[in-house]
This record gives C-alpha cells, sequence and structure tokens, in this order.
C-alpha cells in the first residue's frame, strides 16, 4: 500500500509521519507541495503538522492554493484517503474538505502537551483497531486547536457518529478540565460524511514506536492499513 506525505514551506512533522507510515507497513514517498500530481496507485495521503507557510493570515489558509492540493480535493473527493494532523486538520478545513474550522485556543497560549483521547468511534478506516472508547494517550502541540463550527454542523457530526476522537482524562472521563483547547464538545478529531477523510488536532506520528515512550498512535496508521489491504 502507497502512502504520500506532503511537505509544505514550515512543515516540520512529515518525518514523523513518514517514519509511522512505514512503520505500519506503507511504502512512503515525500511530496514536495509544489508538485501537480500524486503518484500512481497512491492509497492515502497524509497532511502533517507544523506551520505551512509561515502561518500567513491564518492557520492553513495560504496551503490550500498549494499546487499539490488541487490533486489533494480530488483523490479525496474520489473516495481516496486523506489524514490532516495538527496543521494538516486546519488546511483540510481551509479546503472544505471538513467542516468547520480551528479558532485560537481558548487558553491563548501555545499547548504542547501529552493530552488523552477517547475512540468514539472504532467503526471507521482510521481508528478499526481501537477497541470501543479504548483510551489512548497522544501528544499536541498547536496554538489553534479549538475546533468551532455551527449548531447544525455539530449535531450532524454527533448525528453521523462523525467525530471519532474527544479529550478526555487518563480514566476517559470527557470533562473541560480534559479540554486543552477549548474545542466544542470536547472534539479533537473528526471525519467527513464519507468517513474517507480525517483530521486531528493530536499527534498519532510521535507516539507510533514504544521507543518514543509510547505507542498509542500507531493504531490509526495500522487501521489504515487493516482497510486498504
Amino acid at each position: 500500500m502507497k502512502c504520500c506525505v506532503i511537505t509544505f514551506p514550515g512543515s516540520n512533522c512529515d518525518h514523523d509521519a513518514i517514519f509511522a507510515s512505514n512503520l505500519a507497513g506503507f511504502e512512503v514517498e515525500n511530496i514536495w507541495h509544489e508538485e501537480t500530481k500524486l503518484p500512481t496507485k497512491t492509497d492515502l495521503v497524509i497532511i502533517p503538522g507544523g506551520f505551512s507557510y509561515g502561518d500567513y493570515l491564518r492557520c492553513g489558509a495560504i496551503a490550500r492554493f498549494a499546487p499539490i492540493m488541487k490533486e489533494v480535493v480530488k483523490f479525496a473527493e474520489n473516495g481516496g484517503y486523506v489524514i490532516g494532523i495538527c496543521n494538516g486538520f486546519q488546511i483540510l478545513a481551509e479546503t472544505k474538505l471538513l467542516p468547520g474550522i480551528l479558532l485560537r485556543n481558548d487558553c491563548i497560549s501555545f499547548k504542547c502537551c501529552d493530552i488523552f483521547l477517547t475512540v468514539e468511534n472504532n467503526k471507521t478506516a482510521f481508528t478499526n483497531c481501537y477497541k470501543p472508547n479504548q483510551v489512548i494517550k497522544t501528544p499536541i502541540a498547536h496554538g489553534e486547536g479549538n475546533y468551532f463550527a455551527d449548531e447544525k454542523t455539530i449535531a450532524e457530526l454527533e448525528n453521523n457518529e462523525q467525530i471519532i476522537f474527544r479529550y478526555c482524562n487518563e480514566k476517559g472521563e470527557i470533562s473541560a478540565e480534559a479540554n486543552p483547547n477549548g474545542s466544542i464538545n470536547n472534539i479533537a478529531g473528526i471525519v467527513n460524511k464519507n468517513r474517507n477523510v480525517l483530521g486531528m488536532m493530536p499527534h498519532p506520528e510521535r507516539y507510533s514506536d514504544k521507543i518514543l515512550g509510547c505507542d498509542d498512535g500507531i493504531g490509526v496508521f495500522q487501521s489504515l492499513l487493516n482497510k486498504l489491504r
């Protein structure tokens, strides 16, 4: 199975995403933002974390116009699997592949720490390796991770089970205290209606191997490999 990891000026998690994808069993190719085509037989595209184009204007606002993003949007609209992590989530929101926006953290400061997530829906291509309501540990590193959408959109996400990760504490309890950025309903990760596009603020790729101190995040990549085989 082939995975493409996109690199923009300012990306800083592309090699982490390559490492995790390789570890899961993908053949990985790194794609520069100025490319205009994805390689043939691409199965998965990852838009990694970082500060694409220096976060000028707003996070992800310039990256959405990168030449390669036209192909990524087309790929997703044709059913291809896409993951946007942190800045990648912000870019997917800007392209409208995912609903909502990412606002400044409610604490008005950059948060860099380990947090806990509960797997709200394990029946997706991105979560089938996890158990229902499993609690996993992942790092976050963002200043604009506060997920927001209007009431109608939030209701649709809830009713369609498109919210697949929520911030929680170590016991799996969902609370304001466990929410690091103020996201509505403790939302940490969502999928589109067709369930082939995932956006999440936490970094599963940074906890993909026990040598990193935790491998809870590798399940995201292994789940996709299970789905694609």
